[in-house]
């Protein structure tokens, strides 16, 4: 449908996530049908992640000033992404996420051993809090959200305790992201977006990182579902430009 339609992302990438969205809020509301899903189990299905490199699990305990270099390897469309995915799998309480459309993904690493897994992916399509703190209304919200990116993973290994190495990550990704970003989709960001399940965590990097905490999401997940039937999250914004909400509105 997309290849008929020539419906594309400015990169040139089929806009399939989009258009996936579209059939399915089409058939809700009677529109149309869709042939049967291919998985009956309800959601994509989670394939086995299998990784044939071996992965230090010793303590990682020490001040962050004890370590030399704190690097990121972007590792969408390379090798590494096997690696990602493995982890995220094995150590993320969500599992790995099956991100469609737009994403990147980045390897952290402290002198050389892996500690961080931080994914990034097409910003939730609508948010009441973040729209609000936005100004958008949704012509406006439509016409910009692939100007906002969401911070779909961020996992530190278990075997990692290093202090204040959250809040520095988000720190230093954040800048990678921006020009990678711009390099991969041919899209400038103004805003990253984050949703933290609010009876599990307390967003303290994010705090600490200076995101800011604009409200809670109503459980109605990404695609603005009409079933309440996912857990509520704060929702915390990271504006990336003094004039983010000029760009947010063209």
């Amino acid at each position: 449908l997309c290849e008929h339609w020539d419906w594309r992302q400015r990169n040139g990438f089929l806009k399939d996530r989009a258009c996936r969205v579209l059939l399915l809020t089409l058939e809700r509301k009677g529109l149309l049908s869709l042939p049967p899903p291919k998985n009956h189990g309800g959601g994509i299905p989670r394939r086995r992640i299998v990784c044939d490199i071996d992965i230090d699990t010793s303590p990682i305990e020490a001040p962050l000033s004890h370590f030399q270099r704190l690097t990121f390897t972007m590792v969408r469309f390379g090798a590494e992404e096997k690696l990602w995915d493995y982890l995220v799998h094995c150590y993320h309480y969500l599992g790995r996420s099956s991100i469609v459309g737009a994403y990147l993904k980045y390897l952290a690493y402290l002198d050389g051993r892996p500690v961080a897994c931080l994914g990034w992916g097409s910003a939730a399509w609508k948010v009441a809090c973040r729209d609000h703190f936005i100004g958008w209304d949704p012509p406006t919200r439509e016409a910009h959200l692939d100007k906002v990116v969401n911070n779909t993973r961020f996992l530190i290994l278990p075997w990692v305790h290093v202090p204040n190495l959250a809040s520095r990550l988000l720190a230093k990704n954040t800048k990678l992201l921006v020009r990678d970003w711009s390099h991969y989709y041919r899209t400038s960001l103004a805003l990253l977006e984050t949703f933290v399940e609010k009876d599990r965590f307390q967003g303290t990097c994010y705090k600490a990182a200076n995101w800011i905490h604009v409200g809670f999401t109503k459980g109605r997940g990404k695609y603005d579902q009409h079933t309440y039937s996912k857990p509520i999250k704060a929702v915390f914004v990271y504006p990336l430009r003094h004039n983010f909400r000029e760009m947010l509105h063209g």
